[in-house]
C-alpha cells in the first residue's frame, strides 16, 4: 500500500472527525493523545511552540498535563515536593478539529496517536485507522477536578516486606523486616529480633537503610 493511500485513509478518518467535532473556536473539544512514555512535558513544549511557529493558536487552543501534587520522602526524613501525573503517557489537547490542527498535533515528535474509535480497514488485513474521539464534558470535568483536588501523593522508597539494618538508636546494627510504613510520619514499623524473639519496634526513616 503506498504512502498516498495512507494518507488519504487518514484523512478520510479526519473527515469522518470534523463532521462532528466543527472548525471554530466555539466548538473546540479536548481530546486526549497518546505519547511515548516519559515524553509528557517534551510533547506540550513542542507541539505549544509549532502552535506559534504554524499559526494554529485559533484552532489549537491549550495542551496540559493533569497532575496532582507529589511528597517524596528521602532516607533522611526531608521532603521534596514535586508533581505526580494523572494520566502517564498522555496529554489533553482542547483544540477545534481540522485537517491542519489534526496534522500540527499528529506530527508533533514523540506523538503515537490521538485516543479514539479504531475504523476498520476498507482492503486488507491488519489495523485500521483511529478516529479522534472528543472527551465528554464529564470527563474533562472529573479529571481536571481530580487534579485540583487529590490530596498530596505520599511516596517513600520503603514498603513492608523490605529487609532492613538499623544505622542508629539502641538497636544499631539489628537487622530486621518492615511490617508497616507511615510517610505521613515519616516512620515505619519493623520486626527485630530481639532476645530471640521478633519484636516489632518503630523507628525514624533516618535510622534504617534498605538491604539488597
Amino acid at each position: 500500500m503506498s504512502f498516498a493511500s495512507e494518507e488519504l485513509r487518514d484523512r478520510s478518518t479526519l473527515e469522518d472527525a470534523e463532521e462532528t467535532a466543527g472548525t471554530s473556536r466555539e466548538n473546540a473539544r479536548w481530546y486526549a493523545v497518546q505519547v511515548a512514555s516519559g515524553c509528557e512535558k517534551r510533547v506540550k513544549t513542542n507541539l505549544e511552540q509549532r502552535i506559534q511557529t504554524l499559526d494554529v493558536a485559533d484552532r489549537i487552543l491549550q495542551v496540559e498535563i493533569p497532575q496532582t501534587p507529589a511528597v517524596k520522602i528521602r532516607k533522611d526524613g526531608s521532603r521534596q515536593t514535586s508533581e505526580e501525573k494523572v494520566f502517564p503517557g498522555y496529554v489533553l489537547v482542547k483544540m477545534a478539529m481540522d485537517d491542519e490542527s489534526w496534522q500540527v498535533v499528529k506530527n508533533t515528535p514523540n506523538v503515537i496517536n490521538f485516543v479514539g474509535a479504531e475504523q476498520k480497514r476498507r482492503y486488507g488485513r491488519g489495523r485500521g485507522h483511529v478516529k479522534p474521539m472528543p472527551l465528554s464534558h464529564s470527563e474533562v470535568e472529573r479529571i481536571f477536578k481530580q487534579a485540583r483536588e487529590q490530596e498530596p501523593i505520599v511516596k517513600v522508597d520503603m514498603a513492608v516486606g523490605d529487609k532492613i539494618i538499623v544505622l542508629s538508636g539502641p538497636f544499631k546494627d539489628f537487622e530486621g523486616e518492615v511490617i508497616e510504613v507511615s510517610p505521613e510520619r515519616s516512620k515505619l514499623k519493623a520486626l527485630l529480633s530481639i532476645f530471640g524473639r521478633d519484636t516489632p519496634v518503630e523507628l525514624e526513616f533516618n535510622q534504617v537503610e534498605k538491604q539488597g
